[in-house]
């Protein structure tokens, strides 16, 4: 992979299912060398939830890209001495264990950092590594839970919703990354040592919320309001004659005008409800219903040509299928066509953020189970073949 943004940097990846491993899978795009320890006999559960095609999970399909996959039973001692000799040759370590468990390992950062001193390790859990809840388990479901996330989703009329999609993983994954990422430059051009990273699973939302200030100050409490936006009006998801979904913004002065005008319903501009971005928020039920009035009485392709010729940002709500056919989709390389172990080839996300110079790229998906432990034990710890098959022999790898 020459050419690339982090090429020269090795990763040795702990960690399973999302929030840990998208880490990696970021750093990988990008050129690192990031190594997988997998347990010998299951692996990633990422690899068997959801749903798979020709023996691959498509869930590890779009995780597993571009990481070398190593089998290494952790619970041994033997194992733990590989997995110490393998941390002497890497940059960064991401663990997503429960916190204590490397300790217990003698694979702590204190521990591997002695004789290793510019080592970055990077620690992703349900709670953090310390704090009165740091051995509670948690999954995405619980982090949107207990960051808020999940009380202000949904509408009034109903009980709070989970998110769609692994959201609290996803992030927390992206947060992990600018976390290495940001310790690498300390590092290499500050203080020549690495450090540890902290990241807890309900954080990146929590972060995200915007919200502690209103409520510190305020006392407010956000609400569930379905697809509204408290400090925003119009911004809903509204409906065309034919039946589709579309979303629209309307929320600054400026492109509420235009919409107002292709609306021609310019005599609201002087309405002292609708006049400025806080009175339409302050009046948000009777701004929408305005609006979707509007565009219950055209069908969805003059809708969006018309919007889009007033500059008022608009899109249709899209499924999945609408996505992957989408003309502006393809040609940004959203999706990509890769290639499984069996030669099928399938759509996948493409690589983001583009980079001008040194892109990121997939070179490969989903790894077998164990694929790269011959070599990388030959190639970075000297192992021979011997070696390597008393271990097999002893089903530490």
């Amino acid at each position: 992979m020459a050419g690339k943004a982090l090429q020269g940097v090795r990763v040795l990846e702990l960690g399973s299912l999302i929030g840990a491993p998208f880490c990696g899978t970021l750093m990988a795009e990008f050129g690192a060398d990031v190594i997988k320890v997998e347990d010998p006999e299951v692996g990633d559960m990422s690899r068997h939830l959801g749903q798979a095609v020709d023996g691959t999970g498509l869930m590890f399909a779009s995780l597993g890209r571009n990481k070398r996959c190593v089998t290494l039973d952790l619970r041994r001692p033997e194992g733990q001495a590989v997995l110490a000799r393998l941390a002497a040759t890497c940059d960064v370590v991401i663990e997503n264990f429960r916190p204590g468990t490397l300790a217990a390992w003698n694979l702590d950062y204190a521990t591997l950092s002695k004789d290793h001193p510019r080592l970055v390790m990077a620690h992703v859990s349900g709670f953090g590594q310390t704090g009165p809840y740091r051995d509670r388990l948690a999954f995405d479901r619980i982090a949107t839970a207990f960051s808020g996330q999940d009380f202000i989703t949904g509408f009034p009329e109903n009980p709070p919703t989970r998110p769609g999609g692994a959201l609290a993983d996803y992030i927390t994954g992206m947060f992990c990354t600018i976390g290495v990422l940001v310790a690498l430059h300390h590092r290499d051009h500050v203080s020549g040592r690495g450090q540890e990273i902290d990241l807890a699973l309900y954080e990146g939302i929590l972060r995200l919320a915007g919200s502690i200030e209103a409520f510190d100050l305020l006392g407010t409490v956000p609400q569930r309001m379905g697809n509204a936006n408290p400090a925003i009006a119009p911004a809903e998801t509204f409906r065309s004659r034919d039946g589709h979904w579309l979303s629209i913004n309307g929320g600054t002065d400026n492109v509420w005008k235009r919409l107002l005008a292709l609306m021609g319903r310019e005599d609201l501009a002087v309405d002292a409800r609708f006049a400025t971005a806080r009175a339409r928020a302050t009046h948000q039920a009777e701004v929408n219903a305005i609006v979707g009035a509007w565009t219950a009485g055209l069908d969805l392709e003059p809708l969006l040509d018309a919007l889009e010729r007033e500059s008022v940002p608009a899109a249709k709500v899209n499924s999945i299928a609408d996505v992957v056919a989408d003309p502006h989709v393809q040609a940004r390389g959203n999706v990509v066509r890769a290639v499984l172990a069996s030669g099928r080839e399938f759509l996948t996300s493409g690589v983001v953020p583009k980079l001008s110079e040194t892109p990121g790229s997939i070179e490969f998906v989903a790894p077998a189970l164990g694929a790269h432990t011959d070599v990388v034990l030959r190639e970075l710890l000297g192992m021979s073949d011997a070696d390597i098959g008393a271990l097999r022999r002893e089903r530490i790898v």
